[in-house]
């Protein structure tokens, strides 16, 4: 029986929206064990809710949070759970709350993968083609180095890989050209060192508006950056889906062909519902850590779930672990 231990107290939208979640899951998989992190009284509700144990935490960890003070915060819901899951060796740890602060706890209290430098969050997003593409880093590092970037290509297509299924991954850097000269210092610098090397499968850097195309299996770039696009690609989804519900409803005509159109209309919005992916998994350390949307619904968070469990199922961290040593 897999255990995934659950920071209870960081969303955005309150322990409402986990305990919610950890129920809708559980829904799914009755045999996995959930560890919840948080007040006592505020998840009164998974009392008597099978497989679920309630660690009682008095302190919440800000989502304005660096790293000082989650270090210091040793009784917030955070700080338990991604410690519990080192010395229990649970199998899979998951937070809405600070992404610094949990980059900092993941990093410092599970470490880092031997040979990789810095650790990185991961997701895959949709493109036109009905593809997953691999997208890393989304907000784990505000700067970085080409080095790093260099890591996080590597990382990345081994995700692609062994996650996804994909067999020669086209690696890109996200930059604003797609000329080996464009980009900010880090990217032409990734970019040189990524050329000199023959990294396998990488076509060059590549404009974010080409991403959808397909273009790429794995796109790399920085935190700051990585953070701005996946939130943009995630409004855009969310606009287009609005205004093509919009422009069915506004006479009976189009009503009508909405009645016509509704699976393609459904199956679209299936694409492009970003909720069903719900959480980023923090590659490069050496445990299994999900970083939650901060502002998750409970079908959002339960979701970040389920990729947690996919993580831990699928032996993702093994994987990485091999894959960075024979890259090494």
């Amino acid at each position: 029986m897999y255990t995934i231990a659950v920071d209870c107290m960081g969303s955005d939208n309150g322990p409402k929206v986990c305990v919610e979640a950890i129920k809708i899951f559980l829904n799914r998989h009755s045999d996995v064990r959930v560890v919840a992190f948080g007040r006592e009284e505020d998840l009164k509700d998974l009392k008597n809710v099978n497989n679920v144990e309630v660690v009682h935490c008095e302190d919440v960890m800000e989502m304005t949070a660096g790293s000082l003070e989650a270090m210091r915060k040793r009784k917030s819901s955070m700080y338990q759970a991604i410690v519990s899951t080192k010395e229990n060796e649970y199998d899979g740890v998951i937070s809405a709350g600070s992404t610094g602060a949990f980059l900092t706890l993941a990093s410092v209290k599970l470490k880092t993968i031997e040979g990789v430098d810095r650790a990185a969050l991961v997701t895959a997003l949709p493109s036109y083609d009905g593809k997953q593409v691999t997208v890393l880093d989304v907000g784990a590092n505000v700067e970085t180095t080409g080095e790093q970037l260099v890591q996080f290509a590597k990382m990345g297509r081994l995700y692609s890989q062994k996650v996804l299924g994909v067999k020669e991954p086209k690696v890109c850097l996200l930059s604003n050209g797609a000329e080996d000269e464009k980009g900010s210092h880090d990217v032409k610098e990734a970019n040189k060192l990524l050329r000199e090397m023959n990294f396998p499968g990488f076509i060059g850097n590549v404009e974010g508006r080409e991403v959808p195309k397909g273009v790429c299996d794995v796109l790399v770039t920085g935190g700051y950056a990585g953070n701005i696009f996946l939130k943009t690609y995630e409004g855009v989804a969310k606009m287009m889906s609005k205004m093509i519900k919009d422009a069915f409803m506004t006479n009976t005509s189009s009503k009508i062909g909405y009645l016509f159109a509704k699976k393609g209309f459904n199956e679209l919005k299936e694409k492009l519902n970003y909720e069903k992916v719900g959480g980023a998994m923090l590659i490069g350390v050496n445990g299994v850590a999900v970083k939650a949307h901060g502002s998750s619904s409970a079908y959002s968070f339960s979701q970040a779930m389920e990729v947690c469990f996919n993580m831990i199922n699928e032996k993702v961290l093994d994987l990485i672990k091999e894959g960075v040593k024979e890259n090494a």
